[in-house]
């Protein structure tokens, strides 16, 4: 039997008694003696003993499995059994059995004694669960467990039941707990349920829904409402003199870029703005993003002004820094400290008897008790967390200046900001929401905490509440929410959304009865000028408003209850609460603004409400039938418009910085996470960057290139990227020798509004797949003067650009934007529906050093094994140093061989060779944006280009194929043929 088998057999019987031995030496009769053969000699007994003795010893021992010689046992029965020697045998082995059983060891549990049948997981946690004989032994080998050791195990709290962890007040107190960390709307919970979350600039966010719903998205964006929350956007607020507020947001804009804060429309209350901004004084250059902006309307006989700036959180870092630079804000207002009294400090300032000092066993056990006593219910309740529950009460959130007096309030989390988006937003709106009913005379005469009844008693304020009303209803009356002026702004006091929740999901839709009552003159007369200014109003405005509606909101529990007592179930509660009056905002967002084709897609309205009043809104809109999207929409939303997204397409901000360096080391760990042999090899596609755009050295590149004449330059990089060398090492000489003639200037992105309007000029816009050309003004003729000119400007710029493929194929993200050459155009010509052409293989230099590092690294470790052997040895010997007579080939070896660690299979390491001319095709930009458009019918990308690069690639290319480039997918060699759009 081999050794294992034995081990094996040990094992398994390490706890059986020992054999039984009999007093004769056959046990195979059971008898008292021997049995002997009858004849043969005794040669012949000993020749048959040693067989016997060689063939049990064979075939003796214990063996696994079945064989077919029976495993080695005997085969042969006994020929007769004394009964008295039987049964003593038996006997000794039903004794060794019981004493067996019966024998508890050290390393059984107690309740091992038990029956298998109740032989329980639970019981060796939960004592209680075993018979009452075995509670005693079981405590004290607990006890005994516990005190092992030097050191005591401390023991375990037990966690809370399902049941008493779903209670609203503990299920309160973890949701308290988890917003520490990460900003939760007000919104979260419902959307936990449906949206896989994401934590993002320091909120928890849903970012696409759990079930498939992109084309109902689209669908709801083009024909009816989808709708967002975003009230993970920050507001700051400004307030102060009106010249001195536009004196010091002067600096942060140009009116080159677009209308700035002082734009009449904006500057009186009446629209929405938006404007880029940059660091005060440095317009083109450091921009720091876009932002919208909201005036409240003037009052009479007064010149201060109170300024919104709606900015993305990540803006927020770089932008509140500045305003307080430029506005002079250092100040910091210190919020008032409110003292929190607790139970026992009041139960200490109360004269009563003295306390009784605890005893031992009045002290709390860790993990005894699960339910909480009588005495923990005497503290004050738990709060829902309204706003930023991450910011210390400590934190100043208000900075004013001693000199020009503006001050500055971070609103952030003050309000809460929700987007419908679709024609039929404003029927959403209009069933949704109804104007606040008049308080009746007793309230009014009645001294009142809220403030709609005190608002009641002004006969100014209701008429204007009344007006306001009139220009919400007549909105019902209007088709589509795209014909309404863009920004359009209008205040208003509504009821009680809960107050009129339908009792299943309605589609809203527009209702032809009330679009007739509604007088045409008012109607057209809304859709050209928008809401009168003095409609504008809103008492959202003021913080005291805002902070007595957050406090009197209804609850859920005492809202039911009403609606319990009356009489008709379903029916509306008349009068209305006190307390269901909330002030509101409703901005018009505009939809595309830019190009010829689907003006005003996309088109909706902003909500604006008091922060605690998110759910009871966020509800009755679901309730009308609009679909829910998150953050993967608002991408969506933004490339269906043909507008950058922030911050995923602004490369020279700093929140665009950002955001690129964590989408490039996110898209790193993935293509790590994946095997050698199942990902792409960018190399062989001739794709430098799949992961980044590097658009300084792409800016740099371009200009070096149409700085020392172009042409020459080009065909020699192009003639050696298509002849494969030997060794990377010229291409790597070929970037240094760029880099080392770099300029010192930093690229921007093109926002002169002029400087864009005549470079879509020149690219001969379009429709969509470049079906006909559009009507565009005089456009003075591109030449090489005019562009020598437009450079001297805008020479290290890229410029925002919309790709439309010709034929069929889907653009990603980063591919690549190429100039076709003479032969490609002529294909196009001859073949309108041409695939395009494709990219020769490239050679993966690296592939060996790889493999050799990987050997390199292998032999290390078996040289290091070894060396520990014979490093007692090594000790006698002289250093190898001192025999060295070069003693720089180790540095030399070490230096090369730290370039190679940082090589990944199918990526090209740093620094990047040429970025416009590695491949067969000049590269010209990259796509930020790309998708199969379900809008135009075919594959749409938006990026950026090079200035340089476009303006010499228009100038070379004949009138009929201006503005056609080729389109190429990091992981694909096959280009398409695409047209270059700048639409302004």
């Amino acid at each position: 039997m081999s050794a294992a088998k034995v081990k094996m057999r040990q094992k398994k019987m390490r706890n059986q008694p020992a054999s039984v031995q009999y007093s004769t030496s056959s046990p195979l009769n059971g008898g008292d003696k021997p049995t002997t053969s009858k004849g043969g000699d005794g040669q012949s007994d000993a020749r048959t003993s040693t067989e016997r003795s060689k063939s049990s010893h064979h075939k003796g021992g214990w063996v696994r499995g079945h064989h077919k010689d029976g495993g080695g046992y005997a085969k042969e029965m006994p020929k007769y059994i004394t009964a008295g020697a039987f049964a003593r045998a038996r006997a000794a082995e039903v004794s060794a059995m019981l004493k067996a059983v019966t024998k508890t060891t050290g390393s059984c549990h107690v309740f091992g004694a038990l029956p298998k049948h109740m032989r329980r997981r639970a019981m060796s946690h939960n004592t209680k669960r075993l018979p009452h004989r075995l509670r005693e032994v079981a405590n004290r080998m607990r006890e005994k467990s516990l005190q092992a050791g030097s050191k005591k195990k401390k023991e375990q709290a037990k966690s809370k039941s399902r049941k008493a962890r779903r209670r609203h007040g503990n299920l309160l107190l973890a949701f308290n707990r988890r917003q520490r960390k990460n900003v939760w709307l007000e919104t979260h919970i419902w959307h936990a349920k449906r949206f896989h979350m994401v934590k993002k600039w320091g909120y928890c966010l849903g970012e696409r829904p759990t079930y498939k719903c992109y084309r109902p998205c689209y669908r709801a964006m083009s024909s009816h409402c989808l709708l967002q929350d975003l009230s993970y956007y920050c507001c700051i607020e400004l307030q102060g003199e009106e010249h001195k507020l536009l004196a010091s947001l002067s600096q942060l804009t140009s009116k080159e870029a677009g209308p700035t804060f002082a734009a009449a429309l904006c500057l009186s209350g009446r629209r929405q703005g938006s404007v880029m901004v940059y660091r005060a004084g440095q317009y083109p250059s450091q921009p720091l993003g876009p932002v919208t902006f909201l005036w409240r309307p003037r009052t009479q006989d007064s010149t201060h002004r109170q300024l919104w700036i709606w900015a993305h959180p990540t803006l927020k870092l770089d932008l509140l820094p500045e305003l307080q630079t430029v506005c002079q804000c250092c100040e910091a207002v210190l919020p008032p400290v409110v003292p929190v009294v607790t139970p026992a400090e009041v139960a200490s300032t109360v004269e009563s008897e003295p306390k009784p000092e605890k005893t031992p066993e009045a002290k709390k056990m860790t993990g005894t008790k699960r339910k909480r006593n009588h005495k923990d219910d005497s503290g004050p309740p738990a709060k829902k967390i309204l706003g930023d529950g991450t910011r210390s009460p400590n934190t100043p959130v208000t900075w004013k200046s001693s000199s020009n007096g503006i001050v500055i309030n971070d609103l952030t989390m003050e309000m809460v900001r929700y987007r419908l988006i679709g024609p039929q937003s404003h029927s959403v709106l209009a069933e949704t929401l109804e104007a606040a009913t008049d308080c009746d005379e007793m309230n009014k005469s009645q001294p009142s905490s809220l403030w709609w009844p005190e608002h009641c008693k002004d006969e100014s304020k209701m008429n204007l509440h009344q007006q306001q009303a009139d220009v919400f209803h007549i909105l019902k009356g209007i088709y589509s929410t795209g014909e309404l002026p863009s920004g359009t702004v209008l205040g208003l006091t509504v009821d009680d959304p809960r107050l009129t929740l339908p009792t299943k999901k309605v589609k809203a839709l527009p209702c032809v009865k009330q679009a007739q009552e509604v007088d045409e003159e008012k109607s057209r007369e809304l859709m050209l000028r928008g809401v009168p200014e003095h409609c504008c109003q809103s008492f959202l405005w003021e913080q005291s408003v805002r902070d007595n509606v957050t406090d009197n909101k209804i609850s859920e529990q005492e809202l039911n209850r009403m609606k319990s007592e009356v009489l008709v179930p379903g029916s509306r509660l008349s009068p209305t609460p006190l307390q269901g009056r909330v002030p509101i905002l409703l901005v018009h967002q505009p939809g595309k603004q830019v190009g010829h084709e689907m003006s005003s897609w996309g088109a909706g309205w902003d909500v604006l409400l008091p922060k605690g009043w998110g759910m009871a809104f966020w509800v009755p809109l679901v309730y009308r039938g609009v679909r829910i999207g998150g953050l993967n929409m608002s991408l969506k939303h933004s490339q269906n418009k043909g507008a950058p997204h922030f911050p995923h397409d602004y490369p020279d901000c700093p929140a665009g910085v950002r955001f690129q360096e964590e989408q490039e080391v996110e898209l790193l760990d993935k293509f790590k996470r994946r095997p050698p042999a199942k990902r792409t090899n960018y190399i062989k596609h001739g794709c430098l960057a799949p992961f980044c755009c590097p658009w300084q050295q792409l800016a740099e590149e371009w200009e070096l290139i149409v700085r020392e004449g172009g042409e020459e330059r080009k065909e020699d990089s192009r003639t050696q990227s298509t002849t494969e060398a030997d060794t990377e090492m010229e291409e790597m000489t070929s970037c240094q020798d760029v880099t080392m003639i770099k300029p010192p200037s930093r690229f921007t992105v093109l926002r002169n509004r002029k400087s864009v309007r005549l470079l879509s000029g020149w690219c001969r816009p379009s429709t969509s797949k470049g079906q006909r050309p559009c009507r565009v003004g005089e456009v003075p003729p591109l030449d090489r003067s005019a562009m020598r000119s437009f450079l001297t400007a805008h020479g290290m710029s890229v410029v925002w650009v919309r790709l439309t493929l010709l034929s069929k194929g889907k653009p990603e993200l980063h591919a690549i934007v190429c100039v076709p050459t003479a032969e490609d155009l002529k294909l196009l010509k001859k073949e309108r529906g041409s695939s395009g052409p494709q990219e020769p293989p490239h050679r993966d230099h690296f592939k060996s050093r790889i493999k050799s590092r990987k050997k390199s690294s292998k032999k290390s470790a078996a040289t290091s094994q070894s060396s520990d052997k014979t490093e007692g040895k090594a000790s006698d010997l002289p250093s190898a140093s001192a025999s060295d007579p070069n003693p720089t080939t180790s540095e030399d070896a070490k230096s090369s061989s730290s370039p190679s660690s940082d090589l990944v299979f199918g990526l090209w390491p740093d620094p990047l060779p040429s970025v416009s001319s590695h491949c067969s095709r000049v590269a010209l930009g990259w796509v930020t944006q790309g998708d199969f458009s379900l809008s135009a019918g075919c594959g749409e990308a938006l990026g950026l280009v090079s200035v340089s690069g476009l303006l010499n690639t228009l100038l070379n290319q004949p009138v009929e194929h201006r503005g056609m480039v080729l389109l190429r997918n990091p992981s694909s060699l096959q280009y398409r043929f695409a047209k270059i759009n700048i639409e302004v």
